[in-house]
């Protein structure tokens, strides 16, 4: 058909057509729903008289308009471009964004968390508002589900008084003696107290090189003195640094230098007016006594800087910070796990690579049995029948995570395992029924992966590589081609089990280990006061751009299928990445 015996659609001028100047309107203004068929003859066939008529009464307002120059406003346009359009989709189900978790983890496929990607959300609310408190487990609620890695290259004292200062937790490894892993414990839980309820004391026979061995040991100086140098005893005097600095002879008695004109409050009195004593008497160590005069406590001012430096700390109930340990399944572990209680731990981890065995199981039980008041997490699993077992036993948390860390090759030399958003999502569907939480354990290395994995449904993520290179983490930094590092293993590796944590392979008696990691390095990220806010707001971020306000809401968008995801191409993980530069410089944050 030649250009000049175009059909148009009933009732609209051809073009050259002398009835007036060509205009176009949308479809349904010329009746887009009961629109005519048109023959290649030009023949219409369908239409009812009452659509020819809507038509030409469109037409000639719309002639009308352009006669008299009338030029609505921008606005007017596009109001008028909806009202005429099909009518407005009142529900997204008319057009759905990507898929449900349901049904993207429903499939014979695993997927790992660069494999998908999370559909943006509607914004109503500041990033400031995001609220990142969670369930570590039934009964441990932290400001940041950030879980510091029991590995022993990640988490000792340092790591896991620092991890608690800023809202989460850390989990103390168990490659060490009973003694020194019950030490690092025990640094943690008096780091940082409202009443230090056991203070460190020493006698008046003791000398300068007893305070400095404190000093060494536990980071603070301020001892007070009792008459039999134990707590209990009748108080006669407190050394401070300000007695001791400029005493060369470590040999000195105390004595000689402590300080005998004391301020003190009763043992009755409440924290806030102990803190009001201090700052009017400027005193940075204020003893508790009773009516004897009784060292019954202590409070340091320098637990007041710490408590307006970091408000959201994670504490327990006598204001000290919270802290994890890990053990292993063997009878050893049960007397590890009696020291670390009197230590004071908060919450234990029951370590194994493959969680669902009849040894975990067995100690699950005794835990609960021995320590009734005690948390347990559970792990490490990747399946529900796995969770079913360990959840029946008794347990108050999970770990989930099973050969997707960056220095676990289980799956490599076992072949077992699942990808890691797979094994977070359904987990955490089925132990949400029975009200327990999921730490993601692994696979994780930037902000985007915390994201997804609360969105998969973790209550918590546990890091260990993420965390490696900080300040706080053990080991010292050493130099490669320029670059500032720290060492890094997995728990796995040959070097680790030969320092013992062949127990959580159940491989201690092999004549010959096989690997199930390697030792490598990381880039110093700085101290993780630093870096865990980094963390944070990125996580932040990324629920206000999924338009929730905490995880609270997550798990219910969730629920409601209002989260949506989608799978992504190789090309699609490249193009979301840094591409397509001669080069760069990546700055994390500033």
């Amino acid at each position: 058909m030649s250009a000049s015996a175009t059909s148009s659609p009933a009732g609209l001028p051809k073009s050259g057509s002398s009835s007036g100047p060509s205009i176009s309107l949308p479809a349904s203004a010329v009746g887009r729903q009961s629109s005519p068929s048109v023959t290649s003859a030009g023949v219409r066939s369908g239409e009812d008289d009452e659509d020819d008529e809507a038509n030409q009464s469109t037409l000639k307002a719309h002639a009308e308009r352009i006669k008299h120059h009338h030029h609505p406003t921008t606005q007017a346009l596009a109001e008028a471009s909806i009202a005429a359009a099909t009518p407005f989709v009142e529900h997204e189900s008319d057009f759905p964004d990507g898929v449900d978790a349901t049904s993207l983890f429903g499939g014979k496929m695993g997927y790992t968390y660069d494999d998908i990607i999370l559909l943006p959300g509607h914004i109503s609310f500041n990033v400031e508002e995001v609220s990142l408190k969670s369930q570590l487990t039934k009964n441990i609620r932290l400001t940041l589900p950030f879980v510091s890695s029991p590995m022993d290259t990640v988490t000792e004292a340092p790591m896991a008084i620092a991890m608690a200062l800023q809202g989460g937790i850390g989990i103390i490894h168990y490659n060490c003696s009973v003694k020194e892993q019950a030490k690092q414990v025990d640094r943690v839980k008096r780091w940082k107290n409202g009443f230090i309820t056991d203070p460190k004391t020493l006698s008046p026979q003791h000398t300068l090189a007893d305070v400095e061995a404190i000093k060494k040991r536990y980071g603070f100086s301020g001892v007070p003195i009792t008459e039999s140098g134990k707590m209990g005893s009748k108080l006669v005097g407190i050394v401070t640094n300000r007695d001791s600095d400029f005493i060369d002879d470590p040999s000195t008695p105390l004595s000689q230098v402590m300080s005998t004109e004391l301020v003190v409050a009763r043992d009755n009195v409440t924290l806030q007016e102990a803190n009001q004593i201090m700052k009017s008497s400027k005193k940075a160590k204020l003893p508790i006594v009773n009516q004897k005069f009784e060292l019954c406590g202590l409070i340091s001012r320098s637990d007041l800087l710490k408590n307006r430096e970091y408000p959201h700390a994670s504490k327990d109930r006598n204001k000290q910070l919270l802290v994890g340990a890990a053990i292993g399944t063997r009878e050893a572990d049960k007397e590890r796990l009696a020291a670390l209680v009197a230590a004071g731990l908060d919450v234990i981890i029951i370590d194994s690579a493959q969680g669902d065995s009849i040894y975990q199981i067995e100690m699950i039980k005794f835990v609960l049995q021995t320590y009734p008041g005690l948390d347990i997490i559970g792990g490490n699993v990747v399946t529900c029948e796995q969770a079913r077992n360990l959840i029946r036993a008794g347990v108050h948390g999970l770990r989930v995570g099973m050969g997707v860390g960056s220095i676990c090759t289980t799956q490599e030399v076992c072949a077992v395992g699942r990808p890691q958003a797979s094994s977070v999502h359904n987990v955490a569907a089925f132990a949400a029924k029975y009200g327990v939480p999921v730490i993601a354990d692994g696979g994780v290395s930037n902000t985007g992966h915390i994201v997804k994995a609360l969105a998969c449904g973790a209550s918590c993520v546990m890091m260990g590589s993420l965390l490696a290179g900080t300040d706080e983490a053990p080991g010292d930094y050493f130099f490669s081609d320029g670059v500032r590092l720290k060492k890094y293993r997995g728990m796995g590796s040959i070097e680790a089990m030969n320092k013992g944590s062949s127990t959580r392979y159940f491989s201690e008696k092999d004549k010959l280990k096989v690997a199930q990691g390697v030792s490598g390095a990381v880039v110093d990220k700085g101290t993780l006061h630093r870096f865990l806010p980094y963390l944070q707001l990125g996580v932040r971020h990324g629920l206000q751009d999924l338009g929730t306000r905490d995880l609270q809401e997550l798990a219910q968008f969730r629920k409601d299928k209002k989260l949506r995801f989608e799978l992504r191409t190789p090309a699609a993980q490249r193009e979301g990445g840094i591409h397509s530069l001669y080069s760069f410089e990546k700055t994390l944050f500033a």
